[in-house]
């Protein structure tokens, strides 16, 4: 008998509903109030190149990037945002230090969204009246980012150090001014490098204010450790329904920061699943080279989107199993595989084809997926 798999017709679980908050736009995408948490990063480039800025852009939106973000630390780099803004296929955010004319500069050049750091740029208070009614009269959301590399002196002097409540003070202070001139069009975010201090710190801040909340763990370092710290973050406040948009800052190419993001927010059904590789961690019952077919299925299905699950299993002890819960899997052992697709064995492979019947199999059921009505996924196990 036909077993139905594939995605469930029920919304899927959360580990918390989300935290209310207000909402904004950022372009055309929704942040905040309930809209799909947005997936961030920034690109590497010179700004003043506008070409390869641009080539990188393209690069984000190709990996799934929601809202990009360009620095803007000089004259040249505003005087490129106007051609940037018009030509981005995602929402762009200059990212604005030391100068507030360039926050001025980034709202006429067309930019969707301006990210000011309160703790570096020069008399910044003074100039809120004047930023808050340009980005009124543009419908231009401002990001406040306090990051604890760039607090203000009292602040560290008052607490001792960037301590949890000194990021939330001057985040809240910063937003109560943009409120005294009736602008409320605002996100947040509470940067540390430290993921426990950057988790309480926004534990506090969510019980204070009801802004939207750019999750970030600032300066999270090389791939492998970035992951490891923005994943154990994100998923402890992501679990209490805290956050409305993110950027995993990693020491790597910003499309990676993106690939993390995503699946970080897959895992927790906050996004979608699409294409899942369900694959065991291998151990002496194993008959053959699991790490190998993972990593070939892996390579040979890059740029699946649709939802599928696909299970790569190395034993007779949970292979079956995994592999009938998976859209498409493999049990193997003795040289030869038992290839499953929607919980029935279809046929038996040897080990050296197990690969390609795998991508082949796949790809047929990709083909015939109605996406919309949510259908397969592939599991690697």
């Amino acid at each position: 008998m036909s077993v139905s798999l594939g995605m469930p017709t029920l919304p899927p679980p959360v580990l918390a509903q989300r935290r209310p908050t207000r909402r904004i736009t950022v372009g055309k995408v929704e942040v905040g109030g309930g809209a799909p948490i947005s997936v961030q990063s920034m690109t590497t480039t010179k700004t003043t190149d506008i070409n390869a800025t641009l080539q990188q852009i393209a690069e984000l939106t190709a990996t799934g990037c929601d809202i990009v973000r360009v620095a803007v630390p000089s004259r040249d780099d505003a005087e490129a945002l106007p051609i940037i803004a018009k030509k981005s296929q995602i929402p762009l955010i200059a990212d604005i230090h030391f100068q507030p004319a360039y926050v001025f500069a980034a709202i006429e050049a067309g930019c969707a969204g301006v990210r000011v750091n309160p703790g570096n740029i020069r008399k910044f208070d003074d100039q809120v009246k004047a930023i808050a009614q340009a980005a009124k009269d543009r419908g231009i959301p401002i990001r406040i980012g306090v990051n604890a590399g760039s607090l203000d002196p009292r602040l560290l002097k008052k607490y001792g150090g960037a301590t949890p409540e000194a990021l939330v003070e001057s985040a809240l202070w910063e937003a109560s001014l943009f409120e005294e001139h009736d602008f409320r069009d605002v996100k947040i975010s509470v940067k540390h490098h430290d993921p426990v201090v950057m988790v309480e710190a926004y534990r506090q801040l969510s019980a204070q204010c009801d802004y939207p909340l750019h999750l970030g763990v600032t300066e999270a370092g090389p791939a492998f450790q970035g992951t490891i710290k923005s994943a154990v973050a994100f998923g402890a406040l992501l679990a209490e329904g805290i956050g409305d948009t993110i950027r995993v800052s990693l020491s790597a190419p910003p499309a990676e920061e993106v690939k993390v993001g995503i699946k970080i927010l897959e895992s927790l059904n906050l996004r979608p699943r699409k294409l899942e590789i369900v694959s065991c961690p291998s151990c002496g019952r194993a008959q053959v080279d699991v790490y190998t077919l993972a990593d070939q299925v892996t390579a040979g299905l890059e740029g699946l989107t649709v939802p599928l699950r696909v299970a790569v299993m190395g034993c007779v002890v949970n292979g079956p199993g995994e592999a009938r819960e998976a859209d498409l899997g493999v049990a193997s052992g003795n040289g030869k595989g038992q290839i499953f697709v929607h919980g029935e064995v279809i046929k038996t492979v040897p080990e050296a084809e197990i690969v390609a019947t795998l991508l082949t199999e796949a790809r047929r059921l990709a083909a015939d997926m109605d996406v919309e009505s949510g259908a397969p996924v592939v599991t690697v196990g």
